[in-house]
């Protein structure tokens, strides 16, 4: 009797555990099904707007950002799931606001400096972010997460080129349409995105391979400053 007892409780305790370890995984199925249907919603509707807008003016810079805001959409359709995933708060808040903060900025009447230099800078740092994006490949992903570590592409150059990309393209536009309230907002996002990169590569450290790239690649964004 006491050995059947004894038996019966293994039996309980296996299958606990067995659901303990099923629950957070399919919780976290759950929450990244959740995560891409926001995102491919959010930016298929902002791909869409853009396209529309490039189609009209037929400016580079718009098929430009089409491929790039395009490119969040495929790339969260096909990323491996992460093995480690910075869900705090903080990471949550930076994230928030150096993704969706440069979208509030307004284009202002009088331009501050020649279009054609604008244009060929937001252009560079919007290529640059295009390249970055397909480099990264199916390790993309806006929040700080290990999806696999790239070191190939221009991450060859930088830890982030993606983020250099986008803070040329703010200067960009910054130059077109001087206002306080778009230097303000992108001096938000990028004091952001910044600190994002810290978050990202504090996930990242803890993979040896990782830690090995960077001991190859310096700098995180802008070579020979940071």
């Amino acid at each position: 009797m006491n050995l059947a007892v004894t038996r019966a409780g293994v039996a309980y305790r296996a299958a606990s555990a067995r659901l303990n370890w099923v629950r957070p995984a399919v919780q976290r199925d759950w929450g990244e099904l959740a995560s891409k249907i926001v995102i491919v919603t959010l930016f298929s509707s902002m791909a869409m707007r853009l396209a529309a807008d490039a189609a009209r003016t037929g400016h580079v810079t718009g098929m430009l950002l089409v491929a790039s805001e395009g490119l969040v959409v495929a790339l969260t359709l096909v990323r491996r799931s992460a093995g480690t995933v910075d869900r705090s708060w903080r990471a949550r808040l930076l994230t928030m606001c150096a993704t969706f903060g440069p979208p509030l900025v307004r284009p202002v009447e009088v331009a501050g400096a020649p279009q054609s230099l604008t244009v060929a800078v937001t252009a560079v740092g919007l290529m640059i972010v295009v390249v970055g994006k397909i480099s990264l490949g199916r390790s993309f992903g806006l929040t700080p997460a290990n999806r696999g570590v790239v070191s190939t592409g221009l991450y060859r150059f930088v830890r982030h080129p993606i983020y250099l990309g986008y803070l040329i393209t703010h200067v960009g536009f910054v130059v077109a349409n001087p206002a306080n309230w778009n230097l303000l907002v992108l001096a938000m996002a990028d004091v952001a995105l910044l600190f994002r990169a810290r978050l990202e590569e504090r996930t990242l450290s803890a993979d040896e391979a990782y830690r090995d790239y960077m001991s190859r690649v310096r700098w995180r964004i802008v070579p020979g400053a940071f």
